[in-house]
């Protein structure tokens, strides 16, 4: 079973802080090779921000500023809920207005919340999902994540599925949906971790078999 080590938000001053050693969701390793891999994660709730931004980083932003809000209190039950890590930014092309990106911006429930999330304020346009067990293949990738080079990145990840055994496994080949999962500080320059995820049908792969793909 493993865990990434995550960050923690703070706003202050309309300055973002990270504060180490948060929750994470739970997975194991089932396949590894030099630029991939593959990872069954646990069933797990996420409370998702829907964007119509055009642009990731736009998105991703705005998207977490409403995220923020829900974690400092702006549920139903005014409870203050401890950040999480990754930040996740699903994008699925031409899903958007004029056959734009649509982008969803994730955040993982800390166990506390899982069985019961806080229910947000209206106003902030939030939705809970919970998936299922499930398979995702991995690239990752250093510095920072932008516009102009999330989709790079996932194309690296395209053809080294399609040189494995899995390449009839995703979605990802034909509809190009994927994740980009952001660990670190914006103030941080030197050792940044990012992954790209793309949903993988477990039934082909040994340690897998019961996982299902997530739906966005």
């Amino acid at each position: 079973m493993g865990y990434l080590a995550g960050v923690s938000f703070i706003i202050l001053a309309n300055l973002l802080i990270f504060v180490t050693g948060i929750e994470s969701p739970q997975y194991s390793v089932v396949h590894s090779e030099s630029d991939f891999e593959i990872r069954v994660y646990r069933e797990s709730s996420w409370m998702s921000a829907p964007s119509d931004k055009i642009s990731f980083e736009k998105a991703t932003k705005l998207g977490f500023h409403r995220l923020f809000q829900y974690i400092q209190g702006a549920n139903l039950n005014s409870s203050r809920i401890r950040m999480t890590a990754p930040v996740l930014t699903s994008i699925v092309p031409d899903a958007g207005p004029l056959h734009s990106s649509a982008y969803f911006v994730r955040f993982y429930l800390p166990v506390k919340f899982q069985a019961s999330p806080p229910i947000p304020l209206p106003e902030l346009n939030l939705h809970p999902v919970h998936w299922p067990t499930h398979c995702v293949a991995i690239r990752q990738f250093s510095g920072f994540a932008r516009d102009n080079n999330i989709v790079e990145e996932a194309e690296k990840l395209a053809i080294s599925l399609r040189r494995s055994p899995w390449a009839n496994s995703t979605d990802f080949l034909d509809k190009n949906a994927y994740s980009i999962a952001q660990y670190n500080s914006p103030f941080r320059f030197i050792g940044r971790i990012n992954e790209v995820w793309a949903e993988i049908d477990g039934s082909q792969i040994p340690g897998c078999e019961s996982g299902s793909v997530a739906t966005y």
